[in-house]
């Protein structure tokens, strides 16, 4: 017979899927080093990531963040990740101060809404990729070393993208309203401002960006189309203005576009869906919004959805982005309107200590046990400077020379299979969108003492 402790040690098992205890601050604090790693252009002196240095000063917007194990510039899924990683800076502030880290995540939203409000070059003109796609992942070194040609394309009026203009205004909406929590006044107005009128790009100039700008067509199409981020950056702008005409549109586009149905896919840089049902759910409280949240959560709750080792698999690229990002929303609901607050508890502990060493291996690079060596990743890849680098680097079989601290990599098979090899970058590619789920989900752990 099983004794009470025993008992109650199953029971812990079971609720948590996890015994296991994982300094979250400590992981919190890696992750917001992914974006130093990842920073292009003139670093600052307070730089910590001493294996990088200056980088693309020639591009016609200088600074951002390169978006993954390549330098190319993406804007949308650069301004999506910042959109994310606001909107936990918002929620979960307390979290990043308890961890001592929220100057550090201001610091990161400063060097990409810097970026981006740069990149908005003009009311209907904003710098959506800086890069060729092809060029680029035709080489192997470090972006201090890039000698090709590093091109700018832009939406305008008559080349439009609501879907990037959108995010764009989203990220800038969402940062706006950290700023303003920590006494960056006229950072919030510059954002709001910036925010304002690509809201009015976005919805008066329709078109999808990716059209506009074939050159990120095979590497961040916009599949979900420009619907969800009217209606996303529309919840955005009520949640930064108060202005009732913003939501009034974010409500409108939710019916015009027929967006009331389940996502089964949930919230990514391309598809908002699960986002703008949760913003409404946040905003309204309404019953039509919270349905379709529920309806979700018992999607992801089903046991079919699950690996052999309990991760939640929704995406066989970036499983542990896709899966950290849904956390991420839960919480954020959990924390704002009570919502099923156990079952959102013991779902995001089970899926965040999968990826920080539940079935005997660390996702995030430099944090706990077994943590991948050989990431997709050009600059980690290269000796210390000035040492050469190249495809010979790519091929080379050993770890990476440099350790791409914090970064969570692309995730195992639905059957918990992984492959740590620098080739592999469906598995283990890093990227910009992959952090900001995770990072976020961690900073609402620490606040709810978890």
């Amino acid at each position: 017979m099983l004794s009470f402790s025993q008992i109650l040690l199953i029971v812990g098992v079971f609720a948590t899927g996890s015994l296991a205890q994982y300094d979250y601050k400590e992981a919190l604090g890696k992750s917001i080093m992914l974006y130093e790693a990842q920073r292009s252009g003139k670093l600052p002196d307070d730089n910590r990531i001493d294996w990088r240095d200056d980088s693309a000063t020639g591009d016609e917007v200088v600074g951002g963040w390169y978006d993954a194990g390549d330098h190319v510039k993406f804007g949308f899924p650069l301004a999506y990740t910042v959109t994310i990683l606001a909107w936990g800076g918002i929620t979960f502030k307390n979290g990043y101060d308890s961890a001592g880290e929220t100057d550090h995540l201001k610091n990161s939203l400063k060097w990409a809404t810097d970026y981006l409000m740069k990149a908005h070059k003009s009311k209907f003109e904003l710098i959506g990729q800086i890069g060729d796609g092809d060029a680029d992942h035709a080489y192997w070194g470090r972006p201090e070393d890039m000698t090709m040609s590093r091109p700018s394309f832009s939406i305008t009026a008559d080349k439009p993208g609501s879907d990037l203009a959108g995010e764009t205004a989203a990220a800038l909406a969402a940062s706006s309203i950290f700023f303003g929590l920590v006494g960056e006044n006229s950072l919030k107005n510059e954002c709001l401002n910036h925010a304002k009128d690509l809201f009015e790009f976005a919805d008066t100039k329709r078109g999808k960006y990716s059209d506009s700008i074939p050159q990120a067509s095979s590497f961040y199409n916009s599949w979900s189309g420009f619907n969800d981020e009217l209606a996303w950056s529309a919840a955005w702008m009520y949640k930064a203005t108060g202005d009732q005409l913003y939501l009034d549109k974010a409500e409108s586009f939710y019916n015009q576009f027929g967006l009331d149905y389940l996502s089964e896919s949930g919230i990514g840089w391309d598809d908002k869906l699960f986002g703008v049902q949760a913003m409404l759910y946040d905003i309204t409280g309404k019953d039509l919004y919270k349905k379709r949240v529920n309806e979700f959560f018992d999607f992801v709750l089903k046991p079919e959805r699950y690996s052999p080792k309990g991760l939640c698999f929704l995406s066989e690229w970036g499983s542990l982005r896709t899966s950290a990002s849904q956390v991420h929303v839960f919480l954020q609901l959990a924390v704002t309107k009570g919502f099923r607050p156990s079952e959102v508890e013991n779902f995001a502990k089970g899926q965040i200590n999968y990826m920080l060493g539940d079935t005997g291996r660390s996702f995030m690079i430099g944090f706990g046990n077994n943590f991948p060596q050989k990431p997709h990743h050009r600059g980690s890849s290269c000796k210390d400077m000035p040492a050469p680098c190249s495809w010979d680097d790519f091929n080379n079989q050993g770890p990476n020379p440099q350790t791409l601290v914090g970064a969570l990599v692309g995730g195992p098979d639905q059957n918990d299979n992984y492959n740590d090899a620098r080739d592999d970058y469906v598995q283990n590619e890093v990227a910009i969108d992959y952090n900001s789920g995770i990072q976020s989900s961690l900073a609402a752990m620490i606040q709810l003492g978890l």
